[in-house]
């Protein structure tokens, strides 16, 4: 896995933020919104992700992309779900095919 020292940061900082102001931090006022607004954002940069890559601008769809991950931490912090657990099952999943994995859910 790659270094993920910058999503770490990201994340710690999300933490730190989201007890903050609503008025003076905008990961506190999501929060303040529910897990409701905060998955309707993600959703929202996901759609706005998606646009980007079908621009062929890579410039926006790098900017797009950050954003997608930022609000995803935001979720994920939000349901009290480490990043880690993220990465955990990421790693869980290496080397098995995406095929194999996707019908191993199936019930």
């Amino acid at each position: 896995m790659s270094d993920t020292g910058t999503l770490d940061r990201l994340e710690a900082i999300i933490v730190q933020r989201r007890g903050a102001d609503p008025e003076a931090s905008y990961v506190a006022r999501l929060n303040a919104k529910g897990i409701g607004k905060i998955s309707q954002k993600l959703g929202e940069e996901a759609v706005e992700t998606v646009i980007a890559a079908l621009s062929e601008d890579n410039e926006a769809l790098v900017g797009e992309a950050a954003d997608l991950l930022f609000h995803l931490l935001v979720l994920l912090g939000a349901r009290g779900v480490p990043f880690a657990s993220v990465l955990e099952e990421l790693d869980r999943r290496e080397g098995i095919s995406g095929i194999e994995e996707k019908a191993s859910r199936i019930s």
